[in-house]
């Protein structure tokens, strides 16, 4: 072997040594020592890695957990108040009371109301179909049911009706990640107040025509005639730009709204059926 050989690879050696040492101490002077507690907190989320907290992911929202002061503006809505108390319970915090959401489709615009004036031919999603028109029927703010809410969805908690050509969405599964919520370019998938029983009523339109075109392009249109809004004791029914809204933090489930819609663009879901007054049911019988 020549000396300059020997030389070369003592050189490169010496390099190496000196390159380990130096990468060593940076290593020691920048390391991050993470807390312990991010693993023991992740472990009790629910690991769907979502996003429905607002993080990228559980790791990010297990360090955040960690880190805060207090739950305050924190939530997991998928492992819902009993993960939330748990983690409180490791770190020494106190869980915030939050109200559980689900999601509802503002949309009941089916092909018996909503008859297809048009075809479209294209890729059958709704991003791409929105952003090259209105849509298949006369109205240009209802579903357009391609089903990308249905694929945003983590939990099977919706799926395509093929009769009504909505997406149906299953009460017991749905965590309101947000996942459709965010999928849908019409912005007609809400996440609401969850109430007992799966009970809701809500205006199930998005139209914001003025009443005459909006019921011409579906006939369960709201047409904001305002009778919902007067006869509501409680203040939970606004009407903005010709449509009317139903606030779920307000509604104390009377149903006089429901029975006083002309069009019947307010649904009324998972309640028993309607007990009829004496006078109504005699009434009823003579004709």
């Amino acid at each position: 072997m020549s000396i300059t050989v020997l030389i070369t690879i003592i050189s490169l050696s010496l390099l190496a040594m000196l390159a380990a040492v130096i990468l060593y101490f940076v290593a020691q002077k920048f390391k991050v020592i993470e807390d312990p507690r991010i693993d023991e907190v992740q472990a009790v989320l629910p690991g769907a890695n979502c996003g429905a907290c607002g993080f990228a992911g559980c790791r990010n929202f297990a360090e955040a957990l960690v880190k805060a002061e207090t739950f305050e503006g924190l939530n997991c809505p998928v492992g819902g108040s009993s993960v939330m108390e748990e983690t409180a319970r490791m770190l020494g915090k106190e869980a915030l009371a939050v109200e559980p959401l689900i999601a509802v489709l503002l949309c009941n615009g089916t092909p018996e109301f909503r008859p297809h004036t048009s075809r479209y031919d294209g890729v059958p999603d709704c991003r791409i179909a929105h952003s090259l028109y209105t849509g298949e029927t006369d109205c240009s703010y209802g579903c357009l049911g391609y089903g990308d809410c249905v694929r945003a969805c983590s939990f099977d908690a919706m799926f395509m009706n093929n009769e009504t050509a909505l997406p149906v969405i299953i009460d017991d599964k749905c965590v309101a990640c947000g996942a459709c919520v965010k999928a849908c370019p019409k912005n007609i998938i809400e996440l609401r107040k969850k109430a007992k029983k799966d009970r809701k009523i809500y205006v199930a339109c998005s139209n914001c025509d003025k009443g005459g075109p909006a019921r011409r392009a579906c006939k369960v249109a709201c047409i904001a005639c305002s009778k919902c809004f007067k006869v509501c004791e409680f203040n939970a029914i606004t009407i903005v730009d010709n449509l009317a809204y139903i606030d779920a933090s307000k509604c104390t489930f009377c149903r006089k709204c429901v029975a006083e819609c002309p069009t019947g663009s307010i649904l009324e879901l998972n309640f028993p059926p309607r007990k009829f007054k004496v006078e109504e049911q005699a009434e009823v019988k003579t004709v």
